[in-house]
């Protein structure tokens, strides 16, 4: 039987029992219904997994005891960090999903001229950790122990204009050039996935400004979950640890 992993949020001590956070102690106890001398594996975003045993649970908190941490050494030597522009319904959450599993390093939900999606104040902070709770699963999922950083929303226009070393890139139909062209100056890319209804002239010619290279992902128009996924994919195969 497969050992359960399991996200904490707090530093975890080796060889000292302690509470799972409150989250954790309920899916352990009430999803899960484990029990006390019963393992799991734990992360905490430190890059390192660590075996535990149960030692005593109740409704409503788990006590377990760590080993000392093993690195998890998993994560992509390319730092990849998605611009994403918010779509509607489920393709946000199954984009967040699969580009974690695809080692995504960092992701930043963007609102542009065409974003189909209206979120402000209580319900976009909400949305916010609704998706971060998306890419802890996807972490315990893959078997990652580094969590990648969902960051607070932004404008497309103030995104492009974050200072970075990275090689940005923007996915678009009409591109030269594909990503086997591309030469990696280092091992940082930001990568930009626009709405489902494309970028403005004026926003492409923003990015333009920006230093941003236009690529071309091949001959079909993808939708924008599918782009993302495709590119992250490409970009793992040339420059990460795909193949």
């Amino acid at each position: 039987m497969r050992v359960p992993r399991i996200y904490h949020s707090a530093p975890i001590t080796p060889n000292t029992p302690f509470d799972l956070d409150a989250e954790a102690a309920g899916h352990v106890a009430r999803v899960l219904r484990m029990s006390p001398g019963q393992s799991l594996e734990l992360f905490n975003g430190d890059g390192n997994n660590y075996s535990a045993e149960i030692l005593q649970t109740s409704k409503k908190s788990v006590q377990v005891q760590a080993n000392t941490g093993v690195a998890a050494d998993n994560e992509s030597p390319l730092n990849l960090h998605l611009g994403q522009v918010i779509s509607r319904g489920d393709r946000m959450d199954f984009t967040l999903q699969k580009s974690v599993e695809l080692g995504v390093s960092t992701i930043t939900p963007l609102f542009s001229e065409r974003c189909g999606v209206k979120l402000s104040g209580e319900r976009l902070q909400k949305r916010i950790g609704q998706w971060q709770k998306i890419v802890i699963a996807a972490c315990e999922q893959s078997g990652r122990a580094t969590v990648p950083e969902v960051r607070a929303a932004m404008n497309l226009e103030d995104w492009c204009a974050e200072p970075s070393q990275a090689l940005k890139l923007n996915l678009h139909p009409r591109a030269e050039h594909g990503i086997n062209q591309l030469a990696l100056p280092n091992e940082r890319v930001r990568l930009l996935i626009g709405p489902e209804g494309g970028l403005s002239s004026a926003e492409i010619q923003l990015t333009q400004t920006h230093d941003f290279t236009d690529i071309l992902i091949g001959p079909r128009v993808l939708r924008t979950e599918t782009a993302a996924l495709t590119v992250i994919s490409a970009l793992q195969l040339r420059f990460g640890d795909l193949g």
